[in-house]
């Protein structure tokens, strides 16, 4: 369980910072992080982080991918965490 908690912790510390660093790169104008791999991290258990990301600094909101993809990411996780403890 310990070794659960920490690894969810870590996917979204490491989702909700490649979120904020794409929004450096984007700045600078500089090569970006691929969407495919925001949401790979998002997807094994990052979507939370990556949410709070896009919040924290107003990263991809504009994109109805990101917009509606992450939170039905971790919707579909939390359904198969229910589903799986229940």
């Amino acid at each position: 369980m310990y070794v659960a908690v920490g690894y969810l912790i870590v996917v979204n510390l490491i989702a909700f910072y490649l979120m904020g660093r794409d929004k450096a790169l984007a700045r600078k104008r500089e090569r970006r992080i691929a969407e495919r791999t925001l949401f790979l991290w998002a997807a094994i258990g990052g979507s939370a982080g990556a949410i709070v990301g896009m919040r924290t600094w107003r990263h991809k909101t504009k994109h109805a991918s990101f917009t509606f993809g992450m939170p039905a990411i971790l919707i579909l996780q939390l359904a198969l965490v229910y589903w799986y403890f229940n």
